[in-house]
């Protein structure tokens, strides 16, 4: 399994323990959950490889560097 296989596994067994832990409730907001519990971390371990400089981050993520800093304020990452 290649390294995206192994994130995407990842989440489909965190997706499957969340409908689990429902209990028969009907699940809401799921899409936002998710981007909101992937991006955050994303952005703060790319910033940290890329040692706080935000235009390679942004190009380790295959964003522009606005858009990086416009989800860091989003997620209020300093």
């Amino acid at each position: 399994m290649n390294k995206n296989g192994e994130v995407a596994a990842c989440i489909e067994q965190a997706l499957d323990k969340f409908l689990q832990d429902l209990d028969g409730e009907m699940p809401r907001g799921v899409y936002d959950m998710v981007l909101g519990c992937v991006e955050r971390p994303l952005i703060v371990r790319m910033l940290q490889f890329a040692e706080g400089n935000q235009t390679r981050a942004a190009e380790y993520l295959g964003i522009n560097r606005n858009t990086l800093r416009k989800k860091m304020a989003q997620y209020n990452i300093q």
